[in-house]
C-alpha cells in the first residue's frame, strides 16, 4: 500500500470536491479552517455569538454539538439567527450516539459529522468472538440505522464527515481489529460503503487521535486504502489531533500530527483542538495551512521505515560527551556552542531543559544524503553520530528520510529542524514552533532520530524548551506529566479551562504520568485511549475518575474531585511530592 507517490518528493493529494454550503473542500481549493463552539447548544444567543466570533477571525466552517433531538431541533433557531445577522458560515452538527438527533439536525445544517464508533452503537468494552455471520448481522443493523440519514443528506444536498476517533471504536471493531489504526480505517470504510451503495458521495473522512503517532499512521493507512479501492474513492480528508491540550503543548502536538500530513500532501480541511477559547484555534490552524512545504527531492531510495507502524531505528549505543545516544537511550538534545555560551551561567536553574551536549564538540559527521560515495565510506566505518550539513537545498523531512534510507542502521542520526539557522530574533515564535514541530515530530513519529537540534528559534532558552516539548509530544522523551484534554463543546459538564489549570497545578511535577481531562462521557473512557488516569464529567458538577478505561470512582462533587484524583494516583503508586 502507498499513501503518497514518494517519501522524498511530495505533492498535494488530488481529491474530488465536496461542498459544505458555499464552502468547497478538496480539489484545488485551499485547506479549509474549521472549529467548534463551546457553549450549550440550547443557548441560542451564545451559540450565534460564538459562531460569529469564529467567522470574524477566519473560521470557514463551524461545528456545533447536537447530543439530543432537542439540541438538534434548536439548530433551526441558531442557523436562522446567523443568517438574519448576515453570517453565512456553514454549520456542522456533531452527532455521536443518536441517529434520531442526526435526522433532525440534517434538516437545518449544511453538514453532519458522525462517529462510526458511536453512531447506533453502544460500547460496553465487551470481549466477544464475532463469527463472520455475527459480524455480517452487525453490519446489516448499522446499515438499517445509517441509511435513512444518508438518503436524507443525498436528497437535500447535505455533506457528511465520517469521523473515526481512536479509542471510541465499536465493540465489533475492537474485537476484530483492536484499538488500532487499522480498526479506525475499517470502521470508517464500513460506513463509507453504505453511503456509496446508496449513490451518496458528499462526504469527507477523518481519523483523529490524541496520540500523533496513531493519528499519522491511521490517516496514511486510510489514504492508502482509498487509493487501493480505486480512483473514485478520492474523498477529501479532514485532519485533527483530538484532545491536544492547551498552550505550547497543544500547539506542538497539533503541528506534529497535522503539519506532517499536510507536508506529505494529505489534508483538505483542518481543525486544531485546543483547550482554550475556540477563537484561539484559528490563528494556529491558518498558520499551519500556510506553512505547508512540499519536498522536491528527485531521488530513488528504499523506504526507511514502515509508514503504518512505529519502530525506532535499531542503532548501536554511543556515548557522546558522557551522554548515552542511540540504542535504547532517550532522544538527546543538542545545542550550538554559541547558544550554550549564552546560557552557561544559568544551567543550574534550567531544570529539565538543560542540553545534553554541544554540537561542535560531539564529533558529529555531516553528510549530504545524496552523496553516495561519502555514504559508502561512512557505512564501512564504526558507528557514528551523523547529521546533514546546513545550507543544503533539501527540506529537512525529505533529507533525513533519505539519510535514514541510505545510512547503515547502526549509525545514529541527529535531526535538525532547519538547514538555515535563524538569524532573526523578531520572527514570530508560533511560526518557528509549527515548522520545527512538524519537521522534527514527523521524523520522530517514524522512528528516525536519536538526537535533535533546534536551529529555527533564535533565543537559546526558548529553543531548548521547544526541543524538549517536541520530544514529549512525540512520545520520544517523557520529562513531565502528559495531559490529554478535550477542547470543550456544548456537551461539556464543567469548565474545562479552569479545571485543566487546577489539575495541572496539582500534578505537573509527576514525570511520566498521563492524565486525561474529559468534559463528558463522549470524550470519556474510549477517547482517552492510553491515559493512566481520567477525570471525566459524569453529570452536571459531578466527576467520575478512571484508571485507564475503567471507571473506579463515581459522582464526586467537582470541588472535591482534584483532591480525589491525587488520592487515586497515590493509591496506584505514581504519586511523588512536588519539589520544594
Amino acid at each position: 500500500m502507498e499513501f503518497c507517490p514518494s517519501l522524498f518528493h511530495s505533492q498535494r493529494r488530488k481529491t474530488r470536491v465536496v461542498r459544505v454550503g458555499d464552502v468547497a473542500i478538496g480539489g484545488d481549493n485551499p485547506v479549509r479552517i474549521q472549529s467548534m463552539i463551546t457553549c450549550d447548544t440550547m443557548d441560542t444567543a451564545a451559540s450565534i455569538q460564538q459562531t460569529i466570533d469564529l467567522a470574524n477571525v477566519g473560521c470557514e466552517i463551524v461545528r456545533i454539538t447536537a447530543p439530543t433531538v432537542k439540541d438538534a431541533a434548536n439548530l433551526e433557531h441558531i442557523v436562522a439567527g446567523l443568517r438574519a445577522r448576515g453570517c453565512g458560515v456553514p454549520i456542522v452538527a456533531d452527532i455521536h450516539f443518536k441517529p434520531e438527533a442526526a435526522m433532525e439536525a440534517a434538516k437545518w445544517v449544511e453538514k453532519i459529522r458522525v462517529n462510526p464508533g458511536n453512531y447506533a452503537d453502544s460500547k460496553k468494552f465487551a470481549v466477544k468472538e464475532y463469527t463472520d455471520a455475527d459480524y455480517a448481522a452487525e453490519l446489516e443493523r448499522i446499515r438499517e440505522r445509517f441509511s435513512p440519514l444518508v438518503k436524507f443528506c443525498k436528497e437535500h444536498g447535505r455533506a457528511m464527515r465520517i469521523g473515526t476517533n481512536h479509542g471510541s471504536l465499536s465493540d465489533r471493531i475492537m474485537n476484530r481489529y483492536g484499538d488500532t489504526p487499522l480498526g479506525m480505517v475499517e470502521s470508517a470504510l464500513e460506513f463509507a460503503r453504505i453511503a456509496r451503495d446508496l449513490g451518496y458521495h458528499e462526504f469527507v473522512f477523518s481519523m483523529k487521535s490524541s496520540n500523533p503517532k496513531v493519528m499519522i499512521q491511521a490517516y496514511r493507512m486510510l489514504v492508502a486504502r482509498l487509493a487501493a479501492e480505486g480512483g473514485d474513492w478520492n474523498y477529501p480528508i479532514h485532519l485533527g489531533v483530538t484532545e491536544a491540550g492547551d498552550g505550547e503543548d497543544g500547539r506542538i502536538k497539533s503541528a506534529i500530527g497535522i503539519g506532517s500530513l499536510l507536508n506529505d500532501g494529505i489534508g483538505d480541511t483542518i481543525r486544531v483542538s485546543l483547550t482554550e477559547d475556540s477563537v484561539h484555534e484559528i490563528p494556529v490552524a491558518r498558520a499551519l495551512a500556510k506553512s505547508v512545504r512540499y519536498s522536491t527531492a528527485e531521488v530513488d531510495a528504499p523506504k526507511p521505515f514502515d509508514p503504518f507502524s512505529y519502530r525506532r531505528r535499531e542503532t548501536t549505543p554511543l556515548v557522546i560527551n558522557g551522554v548515552n545516544v542511540g540504542g535504547e537511550a532517550v532522544t538527546a538534545v543538542a545545542i550550538r556552542k554559541e547558544k550554550f555560551d549564552a546560557i552557561a551561567h544559568k544551567l543550574d536553574a534550567m531544570g529539565d531543559f538543560k542540553p545534553d551536549f554541544v554540537y561542535e564538540s560531539a564529533g558529529v559527521i555531516e553528510v549530504d544524503p545524496r552523496d553516495t560515495g561519502a555514504l559508502a565510506s561512512l557505512n564501512a566505518s564504526e558507528p557514528q553520530l551523523v547529521s546533514i550539513p546546513d545550507g543544503i537545498d533539501l527540506l529537512p523531512v525529505a533529507a533525513f528520510r533519505l539519510l535514514a534510507a541510505r545510512l547503515a542502521e547502526r549509525h545514529s542520526i541527529l535531526l535538525k529542524d532547519t538547514f538555515l539557522p535563524s538569524v532573526n530574533p523578531e520572527r514570530p515564535f508560533l511560526e518557528t514552533l509549527l515548522e520545527s514541530s512538524a519537521a522534527i515530530g514527523s521524523l520522530l513519529c517514524d522512528g528516525v532520530g536519536d538526537a535533535i537540534l533546534i536551529q529555527g528559534e533564535h533565543a537559546p532558552g526558548q529553543s531548548l524548551r521547544l526541543a524538549f516539548n517536541i520530544l514529549q509530544a512525540a512520545g520520544a522523551r517523557i520529562f513531565k506529566t502528559d495531559y490529554v484534554a478535550c477542547p470543550s463543546c456544548g456537551r461539556t459538564l464543567f469548565n474545562l479551562q479552569e479545571t485543566t489549570a487546577r489539575i495541572k497545578a496539582a500534578t505537573l511535577h509527576l514525570k511520566g504520568v498521563k492524565i486525561a481531562i474529559m468534559g463528558c462521557i463522549v470524550n470519556g473512557p474510549g477517547e482517552m485511549a492510553d491515559a493512566d488516569f481520567g477525570y471525566v464529567g459524569g453529570a452536571p458538577n459531578k466527576i467520575n475518575l478512571y484508571v485507564g478505561k475503567k471507571p473506579v470512582k463515581f459522582n464526586i462533587p467537582q470541588d472535591e474531585a482534584v483532591e480525589r484524583l491525587k488520592e487515586l494516583i497515590k493509591e496506584h503508586g505514581k504519586w511523588v511530592e512536588p519539589p520544594v
